[in-house]
């Protein structure tokens, strides 16, 4: 029988969307109160009550984020609590700055450790870096809420990785998918014999074959989704069908360079709204690409699905020496009201840009858009017009089909 970390897992569609009503309201009207969040400032929180409320709010992005940052220092006027409030800052590219707590739980790392098996009879090898950012002592937080012993390995000095996990009888890994293999085959080079069943990864690419890899030695590998800024996001489960949303946050998945939601299925966006209370991040864009998978979890989690990782929405390309952005592209479409979508594809001919935008449109005819298209992408371009519903919905706008091989 399926063990869950607690009932919000399984919660019908009607509890959570209730739940939701009560607490969104509150968490808007956390943000408007923040200087950072001055887009709210006409915002009726009382009106916000589902995610398809979220759809008229604006989208904050990464680099509104760091402007923000570098004019209200460290953290731009986001948080709840000054840096002193905070048991831990730390710093990522950037450089952005996240706060941190201690408290129980407060990255929501817990319910996908437990999912991946992970629990008090667990002793688990962090490998994800302690070093100003924040990851390591994210899996420490979720490792505390499942009750596991933590090895603070981090990154690096593999042979004394290998040898502290055969020393204290290590069973589970938390890392990034590739490392525990370069742990793995350290061992065997060294003779060690390890006890590693449960491997907890995130932060790069689980493929197929590495994750056969652990299967072949015994070892179950899930992943999850999260970012620095926002915590957990998303992870698998055993059914290993898709990433399950976390109960703490709203994923929205909308056309790329907008904050208009896409039909289930359709690849966008990713779009995160943050139920956190000490650093409420209200329609935070990721710049990475997914979809909603249709139904549930075969696994009894109710909680919406998504397909993981899917690339990165930022497609902003250099044409002719001008940067063409998504955010142009969607000011493109909504230029003209029959418009339902475009895309932009830029390719070469000899030693030239040819940039040419597909129009989704009942017209027929370019000579309409030319203009617009010079206006908002300030660029010349051919323009072919094609039947709605012709353009593919993979959330790509913009597509660069220039070799620079020759």
């Amino acid at each position: 029988m399926a063990s869950f970390f607690d009932e919000l897992e399984t919660r019908s569609d009607d509890a959570r969307a209730a739940a939701l009503a009560e607490a969104l309201p509150e968490q808007i009207a956390r943000a408007k109160g923040l200087a950072g969040f001055s887009g709210l400032a006409g915002v009726d929180v009382d009106q916000i009550t589902s995610k398809q409320d979220l759809a008229a709010l604006p989208v904050l992005r990464k680099s509104e984020l760091g402007e923000k940052q570098k004019k209200t220092a460290p953290l731009g006027g986001f948080a709840t609590h000054p840096v002193t409030g905070f048991a831990h800052v730390f710093q990522s590219p950037g450089p952005l700055y996240e706060p941190g707590q201690v408290s129980h739980d407060w990255w929501r790392f817990g319910r996908f450790l437990h999912a991946a098996g992970i629990g008090e009879s667990d002793i688990i090898q962090n490998c994800f870096g302690y070093h100003l950012t924040p990851a390591g002592m994210m899996f420490e937080n979720g490792a505390r809420a499942v009750g596991a012993t933590v090895l603070p390995a981090g990154t690096g000095q593999t042979e004394l990785q290998a040898q502290a996990a055969q020393a204290i009888g290590v069973t589970a890994y938390a890392g990034t998918p590739d490392y525990l293999k370069v742990i793995l085959e350290k061992a065997d080079e060294l003779g060690l014999s390890l006890n590693i069943t449960k491997a907890a990864v995130s932060g790069g690419a689980l493929f197929p074959s590495l994750r056969q890899f652990y299967a072949d030695r015994g070892i179950t590998c899930l992943q999850c989704y999260a970012t620095a800024d926002l915590g957990h996001i998303a992870y698998e489960s055993p059914a290993m069908e898709g990433m399950i949303v976390d109960e703490g946050v709203i994923v929205e998945i909308v056309t790329p360079g907008t904050g208009d939601p896409v039909a289930e299925g359709e690849v966008g966006e990713v779009v995160v709204t943050s139920l956190n209370p000490d650093y409420p991040l209200i329609r935070f864009a990721t710049g990475d690409m997914s979809a909603v998978m249709p139904r549930q979890s075969p696994c009894g989690r109710t909680n919406m699905r998504i397909k993981g990782w899917m690339g990165r929405a930022d497609q902003t390309t250099k044409i002719k020496g001008m940067f063409v952005r998504p955010e142009q592209v969607a000011a493109l479409v909504a230029k003209h009201d029959e418009v339902t979508r475009a895309r932009v594809i830029t390719t070469r001919d000899g030693e030239t840009d040819v940039m040419t935008v597909h129009i989704e449109s009942p017209t027929g005819d370019a000579a309409v858009y030319a203009a617009s298209v010079q206006d908002v992408l300030k660029l010349r371009g051919r323009v072919k017009v094609v039947p709605t519903g012709t353009l593919p919905k993979d959330g790509i706008v913009i597509e660069d089909q220039r070799s620079y091989d020759d």
